[in-house]
């Protein structure tokens, strides 16, 4: 199918450890699908490792090429986890669930890094995730792809604000800076600036996809849950829910910004030519991912990995059924459910744009 007769969408993939395998079967499932082209990837953490090995395995091999890549990829961060202390107990097995709660190599690891810097702790710097990339990933492929556009997003230590680079000043430095969570690896310095992970600033950051005029189709590919049924009952869930809320807020203020925009443009009946409004789609699975615990992000077993993976070509094969007819027509997120509570401008009793009003006011 020719390129211009395929809908366009930009995707927006947030970070969430081997959860990231979750959009490793999403992208499979879009990239197996022909009526449709990827113009943009944000990503952050496990979502910027997605986007690059996408983006280098596209450029060299197209789509199919883009699929094998990531394939790869997560079998080699499965096969690199099977010489870590951090392996499921028993009883993790038992649960099926592939949570590591019980697991004496995470509970272990959990307790060190909330007592020793990562300095100390890893005075080596000891990072195999950081020698896959560098092994699995041709950054000057990366950034000589002309066929997506590829963003990263990594959080200024210094300043707290969200860096995004992009072609072609990505490297394995501003991957492994999007992923460094603090109490883990030592801040990542880039041209004189520390950085961590960019999911405290941006998970995923959606303004560089807004800012892009040739596409007005955002998918949002999102693998932390929003909200969780069940009130947190100890110290770790209470610990955890505050990192999953934290790690949400930079999303929910983005969607609310574009929330506001959109009501405005409605309100005032501004000139969409002007102020850009966006359609906005999503492809997540709230009930299963909030069964998911938290430990389970640093389980790179090959069996969990391949069942996140299933599940999410499952969240994108239900959405391209649901959905496919609305890409380029509306929206299929809807923001006032999520945010029924926000602000709501009120219109003004005359709609038509300012100049026009006080043109006709002259004549």
């Amino acid at each position: 199918m020719p390129r211009e007769e395929r809908k366009h969408i930009d995707l927006a993939l947030q970070g969430g450890g081997s959860h990231g395998a979750l959009t490793w079967g999403v992208l499979d499932r879009l990239l197996e699908e022909e009526r449709l082209e990827i113009d943009g990837i944000s990503g952050t953490s496990a979502g910027a490792m997605n986007a690059v090995v996408l983006a280098d395995g596209l450029h060299r091999g197209g789509r199919q090429g883009a699929r094998e890549a990531l394939g790869r990829f997560w079998r080699g961060v499965s096969d690199a986890a099977q010489l870590s202390p951090i392996q499921p107990a028993p009883w993790d097995w038992l649960t099926g669930t592939g949570s590591l709660d019980h697991s004496p190599g995470y509970l272990m690891f959990e307790s060190l890094t909330q007592l020793i810097a990562p300095a100390k702790l890893n005075p080596l710097k000891i990072n195999p995730l950081r020698d896959l990339v560098c092994k699995l990933v041709d950054f000057e492929r990366v950034n000589a792809c002309r066929r997506a556009k590829i963003y990263v997003t990594a959080t200024n230590v210094r300043t707290g604000r969200a860096k995004v680079f992009r072609q072609p000043e990505i490297s394995v430095d501003t991957v492994m800076a999007s992923a460094c969570l603090p109490f883990m690896f030592p801040a990542v310095e880039i041209d004189g600036e520390a950085y961590w992970d960019g999911g405290y600033s941006g998970n995923p950051a959606l303004f560089p996809l807004v800012d892009d005029m040739d596409c007005q189709d955002l998918v949002v590919v999102q693998v932390n849950p929003l909200v969780r049924q069940k009130l947190p009952d100890s110290a770790r869930d209470i610990i955890n829910r505050i990192n999953e809320i934290t790690f949400n807020t930079s999303l929910i203020k983005e969607l609310r910004s574009i929330q506001l925009l959109q009501q405005l443009i409605d309100a005032e009946g501004l000139e969409v030519e002007r102020y850009r409004s966006m359609r906005l789609h999503l492809i997540h699975a709230e009930q299963e991912v909030e069964q998911l615990s938290a430990s389970s992000k640093f389980n790179a077993q090959w069996d969990f990995v391949s069942r996140l993976y299933r599940q999410g070509r499952g969240w994108a094969e239900l959405w391209l059924e649901q959905h496919f007819d609305a890409i380029g027509q509306h929206s299929t997120f809807d923001l006032d459910a999520v945010f029924g509570d926000g602000f709501r401008p009120v219109a003004t009793k005359d709609r038509r744009p300012h100049r026009a009003k006080r043109d006709e006011d002259e004549a």
